[in-house]
C-alpha cells in the first residue's frame, strides 16, 4: 500500500489514508444461521442468502424461525453489512434487522454512521475484485483485512456522495421496472386472448374482430446458414446469431463482421423485416423464438439457425416486432424440440396462427409498442450510463 491517497477527492482534504484492519473498526464479525429449506415459511424478515447476488432480493421468514439445530435464529440489527464466505457478488448493507444463512458474515458497529458503513461496504467491494476466492472469503480473513482509510468527515463525505449516486439508480431503477410492467400489463389487454375475437383494450374507432391467420399467410422467409468462413474483423455487415439476442428482443453487438459475397449477399436483412432465432443454447427457452426488427438496409447479415420473416404489405413490421415477441413467442415455446439444447424448425413455426386486426390498428398499436420501447430502451440507458459513471468514480475515490 505505497499510495497513500485516492486519485480523485473532495475539496479541503488533502491528509494521507492510514492503515486500518477492518476488525479493529467495526469489532466482532458474526455468522449466520444454518436454515433447513422447509423452514422457509413466509414473514415479514428478510433472509438474505449469497443466491440474491448484489440485487437484493431475499426470502422472508417469521420471528418464530428455527434453525438447523432447533435454535431460534440469530437476528442481526440494522445498519450492518453482510457478505457470503464464498461468493464475491454476494455483499449488502441492510439498514433494517434481517437473518442470514450459515455461509454468510455479518459486520455492524452501532457507533458508525450509515455514511461510514457505506464508505467500509465499497472499500470491501473493491478489496474483493483483486481476492482469490479459492480461499474462503471468512469472517477471520475480512477481520484481518488492511486497508486505507481517511478521517471521519472524509469518510462521511465519501458514504454520502455514494449514498447519493445509489439513491439516483434505485430511482431509475424503479422507473425502468414500472415502464416494463405497464409493458406487460398493455400486452396482455391489448391483444385478444382465450379465444377471443377482439382485445380488452383498444385505440378509438376500432370496432371489427381480428381475424386468426398463420405466419406463412402474412410474411415470406428466408433461412440462414453457416457463414462462419466469412468472418473478418474488416467485414461489411452485422452477423445475427444466437448470442445476438438479447432478453430484451434487442440485438446484441458480439463484434461479429462477415465479409460481402456471394453466400451473405443472398442473407441480408432489409429495412422492415424480422430475424427469428430457432435455438437456444439452454433448455429453460430464454432465447428461443426471440425476434429483431431491422430498421436500415445492408447492415445485418444472418448466420445459421436464424430466420428472415418478411412481413407481407398486411402485416405492419412494429405490430409484428410487438406480436412476435409477445403472444405468438409464447406459441412458439410449447412447439419447441430438444433436451439441454433445445430448438424449433421454422416450417412447424410458420404453421402457427396469430391473431390480427385491419393494417390501420396494426400500424397504431405498433407505433405505440415501438415508442413504449424506445421510452424503456432510453432509461435502461441511463441507468447503465449511471452504474459506470458511479463505476468510475469508486475507482478515483478509492486508494
Amino acid at each position: 500500500m505505497s499510495k497513500k491517497s485516492p486519485q480523485l477527492r473532495f475539496e479541503g482534504f488533502t491528509d494521507d489514508w492510514e492503515v486500518r484492519k477492518l476488525g479493529d473498526v467495526v469489532g466482532e464479525i458474526q455468522s449466520g444461521n444454518r436454515l433447513p429449506k422447509d423452514s422457509l415459511t413466509s414473514g415479514n424478515i428478510p433472509y438474505v442468502v449469497a443466491q440474491t447476488k448484489n440485487e437484493g432480493v431475499f426470502k422472508t421468514i417469521s420471528k418464530k424461525t428455527l434453525d438447523y439445530n432447533g435454535n431460534p435464529m440469530k437476528l442481526f440489527p440494522g445498519n450492518s453489512i453482510s457478505f457470503s464466505i464464498d461468493n464475491p457478488e454476494a455483499m449488502f448493507y441492510r439498514s433494517t434487522e434481517f437473518y442470514t444463512s450459515n455461509i454468510m458474515r455479518v459486520i455492524h458497529a452501532d457507533y458508525l454512521s450509515h455514511q461510514q458503513y457505506l464508505f467500509i461496504l465499497e472499500n470491501m467491494k473493491s478489496f474483493t475484485r483483486g481476492y482469490d476466492w479459492s480461499r474462503k472469503f471468512s469472517g477471520p480473513v475480512v477481520s484481518n483485512l488492511e486497508y486505507l482509510q481517511p478521517n471521519e468527515q472524509e469518510q462521511c463525505k465519501i458514504g454520502s456522495f455514494i449514498l447519493a449516486f445509489d439513491n439516483i439508480i434505485t430511482l431509475h431503477q424503479r422507473k425502468l421496472d414500472l415502464l416494463k410492467e405497464q409493458k406487460k400489463g398493455y400486452l396482455q389487454k391489448m391483444f385478444p386472448k382465450n379465444g377471443a375475437k377482439v382485445p380488452e383494450l383498444r385505440f378509438a374507432g376500432f370496432a371489427d374482430d381480428w381475424e386468426e391467420r398463420k405466419l406463412s399467410d402474412v410474411a415470406n422467409h428466408r433461412g440462414g446458414t453457416a457463414i462462419e468462413k466469412y468472418f473478418d474483423k474488416d467485414g461489411v455487415y452485422k452477423v445475427i446469431s444466437i448470442g445476438s439476442y438479447g432478453l430484451n428482443s434487442q440485438y446484441v453487438d458480439q463484434n461479429i463482421r462477415a465479409i460481402s459475397n456471394e453466400i451473405t449477399d443472398g442473407r441480408v436483412v432489409n429495412s422492415g423485416e424480422l430475424t427469428m432465432v430457432l435455438n437456444d443454447k439452454t433448455a429453460n427457452g430464454t432465447i428461443i423464438g426471440r425476434t429483431l426488427l431491422v430498421e436500415k438496409d445492408n447492415e445485418y447479415v444472418i448466420n445459421q439457425r436464424t430466420e428472415i420473416i418478411s412481413p407481407k404489405e398486411n402485416f405492419d413490421s412494429n405490430f409484428a416486432y410487438t406480436i412476435l415477441n409477445g403472444p405468438f413467442r409464447e406459441k412458439v415455446k410449447r412447439i419447441v424440440q430438444g433436451g439441454t439444447q433445445i430448438y424449433v424448425n421454422y416450417p412447424a413455426v410458420s404453421n402457427l396462427n396469430l391473431e390480427l386486426p385491419k393494417i390501420e390498428e396494426q400500424q397504431k398499436i405498433g407505433s405505440f409498442f415501438k415508442q413504449l420501447d424506445d421510452t424503456i430502451a432510453l432509461h435502461q440507458r441511463k441507468l447503465d450510463l449511471l452504474k459506470e459513471q458511479k463505476k468510475g468514480f469508486l475507482q478515483k475515490m478509492f486508494v
